[in-house]
């Protein structure tokens, strides 16, 4: 087996936190018990997706603020927030806050572009300024500006009985380091590198000239090496990479066949660009942890990163993930070269 370039450093998780509409508190209450579950296996980090009219997460860091409660050491992320449904600076407030109650453990990730289905939802989300928002990179410049602690108005002072402040408060410090960019295309990688964020890559990527390759390690490689040459910490800047990855050591033969087949029914999306866009979707890996690892040792982007953020599947049940996290934690991370903090 060949050595990574990089021994793992980190090994987290992320999930989308599903709940039955019937029972939402249940669903939540799921989500929070994993994270417990995370932290006593040694996970480095937890990470929360991000669902709008959907029966997923819709407010992560109102779910992380409760997880901040209830674990000690664990790092607490969001992969990612979509800027597009938020104001920059009640989202400052609000990362702030939470970071603060962490004790300095969350990690922001958030990502731009248009709502999901924006013309079906505009007129609820910005029914006066649909079509004067802007949804492009400047959208994330302003969250950096106010997490960094630069002014958000030319006003400061006491006014009567009350004390005003012209940056967002509170100010968490640190919480500017810890922000994260989602991104699947070159020029996002440079962006964020440009502006000292920390990279997201995922199981999508943009196969952006269909004269190139649509290999995809190949592709998320050339994004993790453009970020890292754009950034002014270089090769040190972080990255993190999310595929799903499934271990089934201690799998039930039930198990064990619904892993198989949730993967086998993704699998034709993972052969050719897929749509306008041109997506390329990795494949989702299945298997004893020793197999995973071995495929991940030979994937090309893999082997130069040290932080993982493993992605659950997205309908299996609490059982399932239990399952999961505890092979993880117990068998591939040890496989990779990791070791769980105490």
């Amino acid at each position: 087996m060949p050595p990574t370039s990089r021994p793992l450093r980190k090994l987290g998780f992320l999930t989308i936190g599903l709940f039955d509409e019937a029972d939402p508190r249940r669903g939540h209450e799921s989500t929070l018990e994993i994270i417990e579950l995370g932290e006593r296996l040694g996970f480095d980090s937890a990470w929360l997706r991000h669902r709008h009219l959907q029966y997923g997460i819709s407010s992560p860091v109102a779910v992380l603020a409760a997880a901040s409660q209830r674990t000690r050491r664990i790092e607490l992320g969001t992969a990612v927030i979509p800027l597009g449904w938020e104001n920059p600076l009640r989202l400052a407030e609000d990362l702030a806050t939470v970071d603060l109650l962490s004790g300095g453990r969350v990690n922001p990730g958030v990502s731009v572009g248009p709502p999901m289905h924006y013309d079906q939802v505009k007129e609820a989300l910005y029914p006066d300024t649909a079509e004067a928002e802007d949804f492009s990179y400047e959208r994330v410049r302003r969250l950096l500006d106010f997490v960094r602690g630069k002014s958000a108005t030319d006003f400061s002072g006491v006014e009567g009985f009350e004390v005003f402040s012209d940056r967002v408060q509170p100010q968490s410090p640190g919480l500017g380091s810890r922000l994260w960019y989602g991104g699947g295309s070159l020029g996002s990688a440079r962006w964020a590198g440009e502006h000292g964020m920390n990279f997201l890559t995922s199981s999508v990527v943009k196969a952006e000239r269909p004269e190139e390759t649509t290999d995809f390690a190949e592709i998320q490689l050339s994004h993790i090496r453009a970020f890292r040459a754009a950034h002014p910490d270089g090769e040190a800047a972080r990255v993190s990479q999310g595929l799903v990855v499934i271990p089934t050591d201690s799998a039930s033969p039930a198990q064990r066949a619904k892993y198989e087949e949730y993967a086998a029914k993704r699998t034709p999306r993972t052969t050719s660009p897929q749509g306008p866009a041109r997506l390329m979707f990795a494949p989702d890996i299945v298997g004893a942890s020793d197999e995973i690892a071995e495929r991940l040792h030979a994937h090309a982007a893999f082997r130069e990163i040290d932080e993982v953020a493993f992605a659950l599947p997205f309908t299996f049940e609490h059982e399932d993930y239990v399952q999961i996290l505890t092979d993880m934690a117990t068998k591939l991370g040890p496989a990779l070269g990791w070791r769980p903090t105490g």
